[in-house]
Parts: C-alpha cells; structure tokens; sequence
C-alpha cells in the first residue's frame, strides 16, 4: 500500500514508544490513523546520528543491534502512517451515510459523495488476542450473516436522538434491512458472523489461518492497543563504554585495520578486545552468546545502585552515592538511602497486544513492529532523571514475611487470584508479603515526595527490586517534558528530610478517607488484586506504577485496627515520636 507525503497529525516523540505507538490509532481532528511498522520509518538503515540510542545491556537482552528514537523535523513527514478505520459516516443527520471512505466520499474533499458534508470515522473496530484489527463488519452484522453481492447494499448509520446508548444506533440496508448496536460488544457477538482474516494495516501483509474470535471495541478505547515495552536503567561499566565508542564511529569501524584502532584514544577501562567485541555484537546480533532476561538486568542495576558511584569523570549518566544515615531518625529496617543525583533510561518499545495486557502470555499474543519476525532494531526514548534509592535490610524484611499477619494478607491475594482464573492481570506478579510490601512502600513514598519535591506524581516511576537477595526501591523522575528537569527529588536523600518524609507517609497512610472501608477491605480493585488500597491512599497514576496498580496493600505498611504493630513500619510514628520528646 503506497504511502503519500501528507503530514496528517503530530504528536511527541516519547508518544510514539508508549502511547501512539507502531499498530496504535492517533486521532487528528477529524481523522484516525494508524502508526506503519517500523519496515517503513525512513532512515532505518542508518546507524548514525542523534536518532541512535545506545543501551548494551538491553540490546543483549532483546537480541537486536540496537535503538533508534523516532525522528523529527523532515519536510516530508517523521513517521508514516495510514488512514484507519477504513470506514467512515456523513455527519449529516439526514444522510448517515456509512460505508468505506473511498466508496462513500467525494476522493479529492474527503466529503460525502451524496451530500458533501463531513465524514467521521467509524466508531468502532474488531480485535482479537492475536493482535489483529478489522473494521467492524456492519454488512454481516445488518444482515446477521452472509450476504449476496455486498456492493450492491448501501448502508447508513443512524442515531433515533433517544440516549447515548448502543441501542440508539441503527445501521440500515438498502434492501430494508435495520439492526441497532445492541450487543455488539457482547462476548461472543460477531461469532458465527465473521471470522478473523488476519488484520494488520500497520504493515504490508495480513496473517494468515487465525482462528481467534473477534472482540468488537471503541477506536479510541485503551484495550485496542497494549504497548510491550522494556527498559533499562544505563549502568556504567567498561562494556557499556565500549558500545558506546563504537556506535559513535561505526562508520571508520567497518574498514578500521589493526593499526587504526591500536592507534584510537580508547575510554578508561576499555581495551582493544572489548573494542572488537562490541563491534562484532552490533553488527551481528546474533553471536550473542547468552541473552540476559529483565531479571537479569535488574539485578545488575541493583547492584549497581547498591554500590553506588559518584564520580563525574567516570560517568557522565549514572551518579549515585550513599547517604550516611548516622544520627538520623530513619527506623532500623531502613538500611541504605542513596542520593541518585544522575540517571538515564532508555525505554524500548518491542511489541504490543490487543484486547487484554499482556500479563498471561498463555492467552494473549504479542503482535510484531516489522514483517520479520526478529527485527534488527526497536524504536526508543531516553530520558535522564534523577531518584532515591532505598534499601531495606533483607533479614528484617524476610522476618516479617514470614509472621501470621503477612502470611494472612498474602494469602488473601491469592485467593482473590484464584478466584479471577487464569486471566486475572496477577497471574505473572509475585504475592509473596516481602513483594506486596516493597510494592506499597514504593507507592507510598511517589504519594510523599510528590508534595515535597514539586514533582506532579504523574512525573515520578517506581522501580521495584524484590528478586533473590534484593529488598529496595527506586523512586526516580525520568520523563521527557520540562517536568524531568525539575529538580529536588534527589535532595530528599538528606537523612534528616528522609526521616521526616518517611514518618510523613507512615502517619498519613494511618488514615484514609475511605476508611474503615479501605483498611478492612479483603478484595479490592480490579480481579480484587489490592487489599486496603484505594485511590485516597496508595493508588498512583498508571504511568508511575510498573505493575497496573494491583497487589497492594497499606496494611502491610502500618498494620490493622486490630494488630497494629504488624506491619512492616507498626510502631515508627510512635517511636519517632518517643525520641523527639
């Protein structure tokens, strides 16, 4: 399908990896258009240029030679897209008239071809788990199955001006055929009526043999497109360095000699051999020996953070150093604050899902950016920022998992899991109480430094470390707008304003407007995946929250009416409040 040079729409590179991504709808105005896989960007092959990101680690993990942020200011357009829904009706309320654009308007206007008025795009789309879309099948739909010579029906799109509900939309035959919208999105509503055929207008060709059922869903509602994404926090270390060179010079490395690069100022730490490697794995994704999975990267940022490293000459995108909590207030589980002054993300988008999130890989599949099925490279963002890092004393942590009370409240997630089947959005998140745990102090320190440091909570993101040997969090600002530049978050470090912000949280989390209903909650939120949590007191918006706001729970914080010393900080407002006076 050719593509024109018509700027249709803008939007910001960031919302290209995570919310108009390859696959998702963009309205404009009037219109709807779908982003084009990534075989179509321009300047794909290039591997030059400020659209080059660079993340080692990430690459490895995902077996592609490396990232490319969508591009910007070309005459001709940054990113093609194409028209979708194929469909569209006359906004003239006495035509109605619906069909494909290009059978229904006029080609040169884009108006309707009966009245000239303006024509909107059809409300709504079908989707299956496979990842693909269709435009809804009004003729099968009007005619309740198979219909001779479909060419040959004109149909319209009526509204009866009663109410806003489905049944007030009428869609009408020529052959005097009338069937409302009722039931449309039942599950199950177009089985029997039309079968998959493979949709994918993001890129050249449909798949083939799907046997999904259809889903019929609003354009613009959120379960049409799911984005799949990854991301790294950029870690220093001689390997990373040595990626870093060599995508900078890739060029004079194709026809580097020995002599050349024996006589290249190569960074602190990086040898020739390391030079050589990076260059071979870029160039050749495949060779790499053993890809690391997100657990793995994960715990090479915690250690790292751990560790820390506040060195400017070494790294110019990773300061972090300890913060030395001597004299402080901080409660004893407390074992470690770092002042993370400096950090970059780089954050991937590698696939998406329609329908459902791709939480239960059993049932969902993810749908490809490219017609090949390992791309070469995945279009990224980067972002610098800057956190707290927390660290809480793993054997203390690991006691408290193991008490009656944290036991108790994990086992109720469970038995709301169980309940919800093997759809619920828990089934790959971890229940034990030292997760549920770390997850809700995460939460509740984005709620505090959001009215401390200045930052909108929309602005701030949790990373949470609750893996083997792990037991921290961090709370850090990596965002693309003028809000990542804020400043402050990282000044909450100090241990004297740490302390005060923690006990600010703790005394707070002790009272929620929704109570006595939130903390005594035994099943909340969706599939009942939060216990006493609710948006006046642990929720956060879903862009902060890396595990769809489930599997929290306040209590666990500061314990119930009935036991409150059981939770993880029971008694820290009152043993503060004991050495102040």
């Amino acid at each position: 399908m050719a593509l024109n040079r018509q700027i249709v729409a803008t939007t910001r590179r960031s919302n290209l990896v995570s919310t108009f991504g390859v696959g998702a709808l963009l309205p404009s105005e009037d219109d709807s258009f779908m982003i084009a896989g990534l075989d179509e960007w321009p300047g794909c092959d290039s591997w030059e240029g400020d659209e080059v990101v660079s993340e080692p680690r990430l690459a490895a993990s995902l077996g592609v030679r490396g990232f490319r942020s969508p591009s910007t200011w070309r005459k001709e357009g940054d990113v093609p897209a194409r028209r979708f829904p194929r469909w569209a009706f006359c906004t003239n309320p006495d035509c109605r008239r619906l069909g494909p654009w290009w059978a229904v308007s006029d080609p040169a206007k884009r108006r309707c071809g009966d009245c000239y008025a303006s024509l909107s795009p059809s409300r709504f789309v079908s989707c299956c788990v496979s990842g693909h879309i269709e435009d809804f099948p009004y003729i099968v739909w009007v005619h309740e199955g198979h219909v001779e010579e479909p060419k040959t029906h004109k149909l319209r799109l009526r509204a009866r001006g009663v109410s806003s509900a489905l049944s007030d939309l009428v869609v009408e035959c020529s052959c005097g055929r009338k069937r409302s919208m009722e039931g449309a999105f039942d599950r199950g509503a177009l089985r029997g009526l039309k079968s998959c055929s493979g949709g994918r207008p993001w890129l050249r060709n449909n798949e083939r043999g799907c046997r999904e059922e259809l889903r019929t869903l609003q354009r613009g509602s959120s379960n049409v497109w799911f984005p799949q994404t990854r991301s790294a926090i950029s870690i220093p270390s001689p390997r990373q360095s040595a990626e870093a060179f060599v995508h900078d010079r890739l060029r004079l490395f194709e026809n580097a000699t020995a002599e050349i690069l024996a006589s290249m100022k190569l960074p602190p730490g990086v040898t020739e051999d390391l030079v050589v490697q990076a260059f071979r794995r870029i160039t050749n994704p495949a060779i790499t020996p053993e890809r690391p999975t997100d657990a793995d990267l994960r715990a090479q940022e915690y250690s790292a953070l751990c560790a820390g490293l506040d060195d400017p000459e070494t790294s110019t995108q990773f300061q972090c150093a300890e913060v030395d909590l001597t004299g402080s207030d901080t409660p004893p589980i407390i074992k470690q604050v770092s002042r993370v002054s400096r950090l970059r993300e780089v954050r991937a988008l590698v696939g998406f899902t329609r329908v459902y999130p791709a939480s239960d890989e059993k049932a969902v599949t993810v749908a490809p950016l490219t017609e090949d099925t390992q791309p070469t490279w995945y279009p990224a963002i980067e972002v610098l920022g800057e956190g707290v890092f927390v660290q809480l004393d793993g054997a203390e942590l690991d006691r408290w998992a193991t008490s009656q009370f944290a036991v108790h409240r994990s086992r109720l997630l469970e038995e709301a899991r169980d309940r919800s089947g093997p759809s619920a959005l828990a089934t790959t998140l971890d229940l034990a109480p030292r997760a549920v745990a770390l997850h809700s102090l995460a939460h509740l320190l984005i709620d505090e430094m959001s009215l401390t440091a200045g930052y909108p909570a929309g602005s701030l993101r949790e990373r949470v470390y609750d893996g083997e040997g792990q037991a921290g969090v961090l709370v850090y600002t990596a965002t693309a707008d003028s809000a990542g530049s804020l400043g402050g978050l990282a000044a909450l470090s100090d241990k004297d304003r740490f302390a005060g912000l923690l006990l600010s949280g703790v005394d707070r989390a002790h009272w929620c407007t929704s109570d006595p209903v939130c903390i005594e909650s035994e099943a909340n939120g969706v599939d009942g995946l939060n216990l006493a949590a609710c948006h006046a007191c642990l929720l956060v918006p879903e862009t902060s929250c890396e595990r769809f706001n489930l599997v929290l729970d306040r209590a666990c914080l500061i314990g119930t009416p009935e036991e409150e010393s059981a939770g993880l900080f029971g008694d820290f407002p009152t043993a503060v409040h004991r050495l102040r006076t």
